[in-house]
């Protein structure tokens, strides 16, 4: 019986370096991106310099660590729901799923382009 694949510590750090990079070089609202890890998911939370914690999305682990599956965090019903990258695609790397979500929670749709 199959289950998800485990997300390997290699790349939970390369996630995490890719998306805190990121948010650096495109996101200065941001004072950082905390990473959380359960099961094959990772948790994206924006932190705001005054601390407060922006939820974003959640990526799904399928083996590689160059694209995810991506839901985004619906602030309306407190979930996570499966959606498209502002590539259209459903799976991506970490960098468009912080895009795609910032883009959004941050209001700046110029992420999109």
């Amino acid at each position: 019986m199959g289950g998800m694949p485990k997300v390997p510590d290699s790349t939970k750090s390369s996630l995490q370096y890719k998306v805190s990079a990121r948010a650096r070089e495109r996101w200065p609202q941001l004072s950082d991106v905390d990473v959380t890890h359960r099961a094959a998911f990772a948790y994206l939370t924006g932190v705001l310099p005054n601390g407060e914690k922006l939820p974003l999305c959640r990526l799904r682990y399928g083996g590689s660590a160059s694209i995810w599956g991506f839901a985004i965090y619906r602030a309306s019903h407190d979930d996570y729901q499966p959606s498209v990258l502002h590539t259209g695609d459903t799976a991506g790397s970490p960098e468009d799923a912080l895009d795609t979500a910032c883009g959004l929670y941050l209001n700046d749709p110029s992420a999109w382009t």
